[in-house]
């Protein structure tokens, strides 16, 4: 596994969150409530956003199960 020296925390919203993961609105959401992807942080009174270390830790975690997946094949 990737260690990363973490500097600050840094949120970012939504759209964000879908161009660095290629995911869909509705995919991030259902991925949320099946406890497979980082939960937002309430920002406001209709606003969330992501911590980017957590969404960085998650797309490494994605590239290293599916390079895993390659090697047994």
């Amino acid at each position: 596994m990737t260690t990363r020296i973490r500097i600050s925390p840094k949120l970012i919203r939504r759209k964000n969150v879908e161009l660095q993961t290629g995911l869909s609105r509705s995919s991030i959401y259902q991925m949320i409530a099946d406890g497979k992807f980082p939960s937002p942080i309430k920002i406001g009174l209709r606003s969330v956003g992501w911590l980017q270390d957590e969404v960085d830790d998650w797309v490494i975690d994605r590239i290293e199960c599916s390079r895993l997946a390659e090697a047994t094949l």
